[in-house]
């Protein structure tokens, strides 16, 4: 006989394995006590900078950015502009500004908005100024520009 030939009288043991829950490992490969031990866990990024994005309460620092941005907007309607405006008068931030419809945000000339509300007569010249879909249609149907 040659030990290549050799034969092991009983089976090889298999690894205990562990973390499977149950009677197997010790602590199901979690660890001893804490957080990441029990059960329907989730752990949560501490990184400061995400933590400091998260919305808070209250507090200067933590207006939402999107209000700012509704802020530096100042809006008309048509109806407004038909009552202060002649025909073929120019319409522009500034005039506007002049004519005391709008004011300055924080020191500076708000973007302007003409939105459809009311009707026009009279022919306007528009500059500097974003307007809506309706509000458009009605200025070219009174004979107007922009």
């Amino acid at each position: 006989m040659q030990t290549h030939q050799l034969k092991p009288i009983h089976k090889p043991q298999k690894p205990q394995r562990k973390g499977r829950g149950g009677k197997s490992g010790t602590y199901s490969g979690r660890g001893i006590k804490g957080q990441s031990a029990r059960a329907g866990r989730k752990m949560k990024p501490i990184i400061r900078d995400l933590i400091k994005r998260y919305p808070k309460l209250r507090g200067y620092r933590f207006k939402s950015p999107g209000l700012k941005a509704k802020l530096e907007l100042a809006v008309l309607n048509l109806d407004v502009l038909d009552k202060k405006f002649n025909a073929g008068d120019k319409v522009s931030p500034e005039i506007l500004l002049e004519k005391k419809l709008i004011r300055k945000i924080e020191g500076k000339l708000p973007r302007v908005k003409i939105l459809g509300k009311g009707k026009i007569t009279k022919a306007l010249v528009i500059e500097g100024c974003s307007i809506s879909k309706s509000a458009k249609e009605n200025i070219i149907k009174a004979g107007g520009k922009i």
